[in-house]
């Protein structure tokens, strides 16, 4: 735990990843993955060239994804600078338009949570704790899951990597929250499921990063990172006291 942590900071606000830690990753993402590579693969007249994209992105042979990669932790913009850069894409047109369209295609259709998250977040508000998204996704795809997942009302804060805070590592999402709530760095913990989120975390001075195991990044990987790594955000209540 951290030193703050240890002596008793007081947490007043929570900042939530979305993927991975709020939304079931495994449940949203792969099928829009694939179907944004089928999409890039067709219009550039090569089947094939959709498993290729998936590799580049940060699929293996087996199917297993890099925690690391753009597609587990990178921002939208990272994914489609791999992507663009393959020359049998080089006569496709909009392909950042093409890919962010097919994304958001799957907003509506894929709100599965990790947890009861309207009981929990309800719980965590009535306590007096901020509460706010920050995503390597867009903003206009999180309040979209947010709002189909019934819970966007519970939220103080959005930002995606388009939100001009900059994308994770960085600090400036945790920034933008402290100062849309009023409140320090130290008061606020940063919940997350990948590496990205525990460094945003160090870099703006939270009071907790915590890392959570509903995502692709193992507890090995987060704990030199994390004052703490949860099962899920079901448990956050529990250490939040």
């Amino acid at each position: 735990m951290s030193k703050r942590a240890r002596m008793g900071g007081k947490i007043r606000g929570v900042l939530f990843d979305k993927d991975g830690t709020l939304a079931d990753f495994a449940a949203t993402w792969p099928p829009a993955y694939r179907a944004a590579a089928s999409d890039l693969a067709q219009s550039a007249g090569d089947p094939a060239l959709a498993e290729r994209l998936l590799r580049i992105g940060g699929y293996d042979e087996s199917g297993a994804l890099d925690p690391a990669s753009p597609l587990a932790s990178g921002t939208t913009d990272e994914l489609l600078a791999r992507w663009a850069a393959r020359p049998e894409l080089a006569a496709v047109p909009d392909i950042v338009g093409r890919v962010d369209r097919v994304f958001m295609s799957f907003a509506p259709h894929a709100p599965a949570a990790v947890a009861d998250l309207a009981a929990l977040l309800g719980r965590l508000r009535s306590r007096g704790l901020a509460l706010g998204v920050a995503t390597n996704d867009s903003a206009a795809a999180a309040a979209e899951w947010l709002a189909n997942a019934g819970i966007d009302h519970l939220i103080d804060f959005v930002a995606g990597a388009d939100s001009g805070h900059g994308g994770k590592p960085g600090p400036g999402m945790v920034r933008a929250f402290c100062a849309a709530t009023g409140l320090k760095a130290a008061e606020v913990a940063v919940v997350g499921d990948a590496v990205n989120d525990l460094a945003m975390a160090r870099a703006a001075g939270a009071g907790l990063a915590i890392g959570v195991l509903t995502g692709v990044t193992d507890r090995e990987t987060l704990k030199p990172l994390a004052d703490l790594v949860l099962a899920s955000v079901a448990e956050i209540e529990t250490i939040l006291r």
